[in-house]
């Protein structure tokens, strides 16, 4: 295996409602790929970085999760732990609590609440967006527009871990409108 393959264990969805003023996404469940990048040398976020590259989510950032709950209406974003541990919360206030580490990555719909509970010094991450998405941050419920928004928000063709044959292929391109 070279330094950047992605190891290949499946991802376990999680569907989140909507929980007070976060809309989390009804259609799309977030996908969890635990310890789904095996890392190694000097510079893990690497690995992220050209993982994701390759399969058409260009790296956007590196730095934590902000410590505040938030969403995105303007993309679906894609988190690669490089290094350290955190407690995260999904969902909004009183949302799930996921314990992350080194290699785990976390794909999340848009609209998806996400915060940081407390996380080691060196706690890492690799953020990453299909082309032409970005993330708007949103801390407060959302209009009809940003709903909207959301909802109309295109699918990436490629898995950011797995490729085109990966678990968006599996949980996510099957929701897709008719």
């Amino acid at each position: 295996m070279t330094q950047s393959q992605a190891v290949a264990a499946p991802a376990k969805p999680l569907l989140l409602e909507r929980n007070g003023w976060v809309p989390n996404n009804p259609r799309l469940p977030v996908l969890i790929y635990p310890r789904a990048i095996a890392v190694q040398g000097n510079d893990p976020a690497a690995l992220f970085e050209k993982t994701f590259n390759a399969n058409g989510w260009p790296p956007q950032w590196r730095y934590g999760v902000y410590n505040y709950h938030h969403y995105h209406t303007q993309g679906h974003e894609v988190l690669g732990i490089a290094a350290g541990h955190a407690r995260l919360m999904l969902g909004g206030p009183q949302g799930h609590v996921l314990e992350v580490g080194p290699g785990d990555v976390l794909l999340l719909p848009a609209g998806t609440g996400h915060c940081n509970l407390g996380a080691s010094d060196d706690f890492l991450v690799v953020g990453a967006y299909p082309p032409g998405q970005h993330a708007d941050i949103c801390r407060e419920a959302p209009t009809a527009a940003q709903l909207a928004a959301i909802d109309a928000l295109p699918y990436p063709d490629r898995d950011p871990v797995q490729g085109p044959e990966g678990s968006v292929r599996r949980y996510w391109v099957s929701q897709r409108r008719q």
